[in-house]
């Protein structure tokens, strides 16, 4: 059995989300054989040399734990902590994934991505999404102080709230980049967080059905995915 969570935001100001992730990664998470989280576990993530922070030292202590019972652990990152990195992944024994990902259960094809490169319809996040991750961006966020790294990230997170019911308007995956990564892949199944609508969606693609699972974001409890050869439920609870 693989789990798939997103969106969950961590954060020390969402103090109930947290101890429902802790809990989740102690309880439901140690029967799966996998886990992979796609994209924004964290409210915002600003480098690896973050790990000095208690509450992210506490988050990875507690991954790494999980894949000491035994979990592979899999992260793909998200539009909020794209910086997640190779200090990370060996803190946590996490890999980092880039996406899309092509997964095989049993006779399934998935395909996994967080979602926002396919939100095509809001212009001004895609053009910003170019623009903090070229290489340039990324040179100059590696090489300011952690300090000024966090100033910005604060800064960005106010300007997401500020846009708010523009961008909810935007929000899904465009239909022709769905097609395209289910026929790229040659996919029967699609799993992505990011745009907080949970839900099944069926797609006719080239005369065959597919299907998307959109994930839930975390408020509070915890929500995931198992997929098994045989199918997907989806799973909400304490932890």
């Amino acid at each position: 059995m693989i789990l798939f969570i997103s969106d969950l935001h961590l954060q020390p100001s969402a103090p109930a989300t947290t101890r429902a992730f802790l809990a989740f990664l102690a309880g439901p998470a140690r029967r799966a054989s996998a886990l992979w989280i796609l994209g924004d576990l964290f409210e915002f993530w600003v480098g690896d040399d973050d790990l000095g922070d208690p509450f992210h030292a506490d988050i990875a202590d507690a991954l790494a734990a999980l894949g000491h019972a035994g979990v592979a652990v899999h992260i793909v990152p998200g539009n909020r902590d794209f910086l997640l990195g190779a200090g990370f992944a060996a803190r946590t024994g996490a890999r980092i994934e880039n996406e899309p990902v092509l997964l095989t259960v049993g006779t399934h094809r998935l395909v996994l991505v967080h979602g926002d490169a396919e939100c095509l319809d809001d212009a001004d996040y895609q053009r910003y999404r170019r623009r903090i991750r070229s290489p340039l961006s990324r040179f100059v966020l590696r090489h300011l102080p952690l300090c000024a790294r966090r100033a910005l990230a604060r800064r960005i997170r106010r300007r997401s709230a500020a846009r708010g019911e523009g961008y909810a308007r935007t929000a899904d995956l465009d239909a022709g980049a769905i097609a395209s990564l289910f026929r790229d892949f040659d996919a029967d199944w699609m799993i992505h967080g990011h745009t907080h609508r949970p839900a099944l969606h069926p797609h006719a693609v080239d005369g065959r059905e597919r299907l998307r699972w959109v994930l839930a974001d975390w408020h509070d409890t915890a929500t995931w995915l198992e997929v098994e050869p045989d199918g997907v439920t989806a799973r909400e609870g304490a932890g």
